[in-house]
């Protein structure tokens, strides 16, 4: 059984019986369901789960559950022996996007307190978009992503003890012993092959077989772009083509969406498939890194709308895309073997599970910084460069950026393979594997 820090999250919120709904967001098969269902059995005496897609495509019981005695009226047809009251019972509501209107009926569900209740969502952001009630001060939204790689790390018997020392250390700016920095190395390129996806954590951890790992990552992209094409049957071609062209796109050298190469016409711009990529973040199978040009803290308020750079949700996805089962271009760092586009992706997967927006520098004359996030505790723009090889000390666009004053940065990181920790010139090189210990909250 896999061990997620949501799980602890989910338990405190439900624990008092909360005043508002919690609806776990995130991309399939990221372990929603799964976790929901094991801490209510936990919790509560009565468990009731109720799966809202499969009901719409098969019986529809709750499709015109538009108040709250009639959801309640359904409600007891398919569970009445296992309800209770609001201390004993939680109404698991599974896949609510395939009902929009029962976001909107959450609140007042919450205002009648009969029972406690919990709700899941694939593609909610893009509900949530549609609806035209959204009941904001009645529900909280948490996102669920991939394992990250301190969950992997957990997943492959690294403890506590050995974490937090490195947590220690990464704070203190200082360099783990040799062993150990090898030891967290060769489990980070295993978090490159299998990625965070659950059912591929699990799989490796019960028979390390990479054959069978890809096969799973391999359905599971399938899968999300199978549902991508579904979601909006006028769109659904362009947003499978953009989906499937990512990887490729990542490899070339400024890895940004360009709008004419998508369907390959020289007329279209970005505002063409802004619907398109809207999708594609809102459900969680992309992450999405905004070009800033400018950098100002708070970054939001800076970025461009239309420079792009759109990765997969999970690292180990992506290396079964390149790679297949040769295993060597990570495991033996390969130096014919760039390995640049799968670090960033890695990368760009953590500080997002981490609660960054992600943003990028973009500057014609000056070049790219791979990633820009809100240094709150120094109220600044902390950039952030990733080097997969031997030439971590080169990166004049993060030295041009580093010397403008106008920018008012503080410090700057390169993530890299070495493991000694070193500061020069405002700049700290360490470990790549330390990513997961930048915190947004």
């Amino acid at each position: 059984m896999l061990k997620r820090k949501i799980e602890t999250y989910i338990e405190a919120f439900l624990a008092p019986r909360p005043q508002k709904i919690l609806i776990l967001d995130g991309a399939r098969q990221t372990g929603k369901t799964f976790i929901i269902r094991q801490v209510g059995k936990k919790l509560f005496k009565n468990y009731v789960e109720i799966n809202l897609l499969d009901d719409s495509l098969n019986e529809r019981n709750f499709d015109e559950a538009r108040s709250v005695s009639t959801f309640y009226l359904q409600l007891s047809a398919v569970a009445g022996n296992k309800l209770g009251g609001k201390d004993d019972t939680l109404v698991f509501l599974d896949e609510i996007q395939a009902y929009p209107h029962l976001l909107t009926l959450l609140k007042f569900l919450n205002q009648d307190n009969r029972f406690t209740y919990i709700a899941s969502g694939s593609e909610l952001g893009v509900t949530l978009f549609k609806t035209l009630s959204i009941p904001m001060g009645s529900i909280e939204i948490r996102h669920l992503y991939p394992l990250d790689l301190e969950e992997f790390l957990w997943a492959n018997g690294v403890g506590e003890e050995v974490i937090n020392h490195c947590r220690e250390m990464f704070l203190a700016r200082q360099s783990l012993q040799e062993s150990l920095h090898r030891r967290m190395m060769e489990v980070f390129r295993k978090y490159l092959l299998v990625g965070g996806l659950p059912e591929a954590v699990q799989s490796f951890v019960n028979d390390t077989n990479i054959a069978t790992v890809r096969r799973i990552q391999a359905q599971i992209h399938e899968y999300y772009g199978i549902d991508a094409s579904k979601y909006d049957q006028e769109n659904r071609l362009k947003i499978r083509c953009i989906y499937d062209r990512i990887p490729s796109i990542l490899e070339n050298k400024k890895k940004r969406i360009v709008a004419r190469d998508i369907e390959g016409m020289a007329t279209k711009r970005f505002k063409d498939y802004q619907d398109e990529f809207d999708y594609l973040i809102s459900s969680g199978i992309v992450l999405d890194v905004k070009a800033i040009s400018t950098p100002v803290f708070p970054l939001v308020e800076s970025m461009s709308k239309n420079l792009l750079k759109l990765y997969l949700n999970d690292v180990g996805m992506l290396t079964g895309i390149l790679y297949r089962n040769n295993i060597n271009p990570i495991l033996n760092d390969e130096c014919s073997v760039n390995l640049g586009t799968v670090y960033e992706s890695v990368v760009a997967q953590e500080l997002k599970a981490h609660g960054f927006r992600l943003f990028y520098y973009d500057n014609k004359k000056n070049g790219e910084v791979d990633f820009l996030i809100d240094d709150y505790e120094q109220l600044a723009v902390l950039p952030l460069e990733v080097k997969s090889g031997k030439d971590y000390y080169e990166h004049s666009a993060l030295n041009h950026f580093l010397t403008n004053k106008d920018y008012s940065v503080q410090r700057a990181i390169v993530f890299c393979n070495e493991g000694t920790v070193e500061e020069k010139d405002g700049v700290t090189y360490m470990p790549v594997y330390n990513v997961m210990f930048l915190q947004a909250e």
